[in-house]
């Protein structure tokens, strides 16, 4: 991360991820308008993570635009020993998103649009699981919706204005 001091604006370099491309007709009486939907993933992989759509009439085009909506829409997450603090649920839509802490050595067992948000992440070590619907724009959406919520113990500790010892004792 390079920090500019004239403007104090901080640049990440974030790796993009495209997820999924289609291609999308509305027809009409004289004829048939083709257009393109894209879905772009960008994070640091080192805990920031964003998504984008981008609509446009040509494939190059929507990837650009929904990779400048990313850029907007990133967040911060915990990030514990290469996988997350504890287990979590979201639902966005019809998509139902489980995601588990995993020990050393498990990888990331995880499918499709799950798996980009999980590894663009940085995570290493995650088990999950998606039920409901597998539309990738409400399992993307979910995804972030779950990661986003988790805290950790450093977090809650300071939002309780209590020490780490007594959340461990209980």
């Amino acid at each position: 991360m390079v920090f500019n001091k004239e403007k104090k604006i901080k640049f990440l370099e974030l790796k993009e991820r495209l997820v999924g491309v289609t291609r999308v007709c509305k027809v009409t009486k004289g004829r048939r308008y083709f257009s393109f939907s894209a879905i772009v993933i960008k994070g640091n992989e080192k805990g920031i993570v964003g998504y984008g759509f981008g609509k446009s009439k040509e494939a190059p085009d929507a990837i650009h635009k929904a990779g400048e909506q990313a850029k907007k829409n990133l967040c911060k997450v915990c990030i514990s020993n290469g996988t997350i603090p504890h287990e979590q649920e979201a639902k966005y839509g019809g998509a139902h998103i489980l995601i588990r802490p995993a020990s050393e050595g498990t990888g990331i067992i995880a499918g499709g649009a799950l798996r980009a948000v999980l590894e663009t992440v940085g995570l290493r070590n995650v088990l999950s699981k998606s039920k409901g619907s597998s539309n990738p724009h409400n399992i993307i959406k979910a995804t972030i919706k779950a990661l986003s919520i988790m805290r950790d113990v450093y977090i809650i500790s300071k939002q309780r204005g209590v020490s780490i010892q007594k959340i461990l004792n209980g």
